[in-house]
């Protein structure tokens, strides 16, 4: 096992976060090395692609993935940034996240190698839904913007806004989206901005404020985490799986 990986393994498991069953996942896009984490607890189990916040695959992704995978859904954390790539500084996260923000094929180009990744160990991408965190959760939108073939977008606390030039017109499957009504970073006008869109578009969506939660209210151990919303989006999220996925 590269060295990477076998470093993976064991931040992962000094820290409670590798699930019986997951392991990390190398593979490659354009020639250049990432590293996602894959779960299943069982053969053709539903599947959920997770998209990471804009500190790279964490501990956090990993600890949801295995929430996920209790529940019986197998799922992919991809890495949209790199193998090793995981900025712990803001000013390099903006760096890593703004590259990606000016190259949307690109983060097209990945989040469909993840799920290439995904299908080559056996996953069921057929029967799948996307989700993510903060920028994982605008990566998402442009997953969902792209024309993907998955029967559910799910972002919580995620960038909103759309860019020029692209619309929803192609969107196959319905998008949730849940959001804290005291996000100062993306704003109540941006989540307005985008109902309007989806509705004119004839998209199938819900779209779920919780009063008081700032921006990252999911964060375990976060100094913006709120319980209650954390919580209620979770079990908002369970029952859209449930029903989208069988």
């Amino acid at each position: 096992m590269r060295f990477l990986a076998a470093l993976f393994i064991l931040m992962a498991a000094a820290t409670g976060a590798l699930g019986a069953g997951g392991s990390p996942v190398t593979y490659e896009v354009g020639g250049k090395s990432y590293e996602g984490y894959y779960i299943s607890p069982a053969a053709q189990s539903p599947f959920v692609l997770l998209i990471h916040d804009w500190d790279g695959l964490t501990d956090y992704e990993i600890k949801r993935a295995n929430m996920l995978a209790d529940l019986g859904y197998a799922v992919f954390a991809a890495d949209l940034f790199g193998a090793g790539i995981r900025p712990t500084e803001e000013t390099d996260r903006r760096w890593h996240t703004g590259e990606l923000y000016k190259d949307r094929e690109k983060m097209r180009a990945l989040m469909k190698e993840a799920l290439d990744a995904a299908r080559d160990r056996g996953a069921n991408v057929e029967n799948a839904v996307a989700m993510g965190y903060c920028f994982g959760g605008a990566a998402v939108l442009e997953l969902a913007r792209s024309g993907a073939n998955l029967k559910g977008f799910v972002i919580f606390h995620g960038g909103l806004e759309t860019p020029q030039g692209q619309n929803y017109s192609q969107t196959r499957g319905e998008i949730l989206i849940m959001h804290g009504s005291a996000d100062s970073a993306i704003t109540l006008d941006q989540f307005v901005t985008l109902a309007k869109e989806l509705e004119s578009e004839g998209v199938p969506h819900e779209m779920i404020t919780y009063g008081g939660a700032d921006h990252a209210f999911t964060v375990f151990g976060g100094n913006r985490y709120q319980e209650a919303a954390d919580k209620k989006s979770w079990r908002r999220f369970q029952d859209f799986l449930a029903d989208r996925l069988k």
